[in-house]
């Protein structure tokens, strides 16, 4: 481990418990990494979700105990499918690693997130790509960073020079929902210049929060997909809301993150 975890049982400051999160998913992240490479073959449903869990396992086990020794009465969230609000307090929101079948198929496209909420809002957030080694941060109030440096949503004002993204939310969601996301694609396709079509959902949001593309949208979704990337995105200066532009909570049955001088035109896209 290239990182030694350093934790305290002492009250620290949301700055200072961000830099340790950001060490803790970077050490979570080093582990995964040691087991990138061979595609895992699996050729059932369960022996899928052993792989899965193999690796979920892998993070958890530095993960947990890091994070759980810095807030020692935070509730803990690890299940990457649930969605909806968390009970008053304090939690800890992780993805130990979100995009795990890109990683079992050796694709690069994955990363290790963990996000403190309270009273269900993002107050912190890390996600490290162990395979670039870039690690982005978002503090409330404080702005979002790629390893350091400042992020800033992108000035495109026009939708149809825009390059635009969506995630599956979901295995075996709702048919409704299916054809929902695959209405909202087709209409993009025709208002948006590039439309983007992959998982996991943060690796987008990320993208939005560097300026790199200028909006992401998803139909459900689950709260380790979207918190982490709507504090990035939210404190790089985008705006987040449903799909309809109503406010977002995690309650929301889609979501939406862009730049704000495409986000009514996205919203006029998917409203349709």
């Amino acid at each position: 481990m290239s990182e030694t975890l350093q934790t305290t049982d002492a009250v620290t400051s949301d700055a200072d418990l961000l830099d340790r999160t950001a060490t803790a998913v970077r050490a979570a992240g080093a582990a995964l990494r040691e087991r990138f490479g061979d595609v895992v073959r699996y050729e059932t449903r369960d022996e899928l979700m052993r792989a899965l869990a193999v690796n979920d396992d892998t993070a958890l086990d530095i993960l947990r105990p890091c994070l759980t020794s810095l807030r020692p009465e935070a509730g803990w969230v690890e299940d990457e499918l649930d969605g909806g609000a968390l009970p008053p307090g304090e939690w800890w929101v992780v993805d130990p690693a979100e995009g795990n079948v890109n990683h079992l198929h050796a694709l690069p496209e994955w990363a290790v997130t963990a996000t403190l909420v309270r009273e269900n809002q993002p107050v912190l957030t890390a996600v490290h790509l162990p395979l670039t080694g870039e690690t982005y941060t978002a503090l409330t109030g404080a702005g979002a960073y790629l390893d350091g440096r400042p992020l800033r949503v992108s000035p495109t004002a026009d939708l149809g020079l825009s390059i635009v993204a969506t995630s599956q939310a979901r295995p075996d969601e709702d048919e409704k929902v299916v054809r929902r996301v695959g209405s909202s694609i087709t209409a993009m396709l025709f208002d948006a210049l590039v439309v983007r079509t992959a998982v996991p959902a943060t690796l987008h949001l990320t993208n939005v929060a560097a300026g790199r593309i200028d909006a992401f949208w998803q139909f459900a979704g689950a709260r380790a997909d979207l918190l982490p990337g709507a504090l990035l995105v939210t404190e790089a200066g985008g705006q987040i809301s449903d799909a309809e532009g109503r406010p977002w909570t995690p309650q929301s049955e889609s979501f939406l993150a862009a730049a704000p001088g495409v986000h009514a035109e996205a919203v006029a896209t998917l409203s349709r």
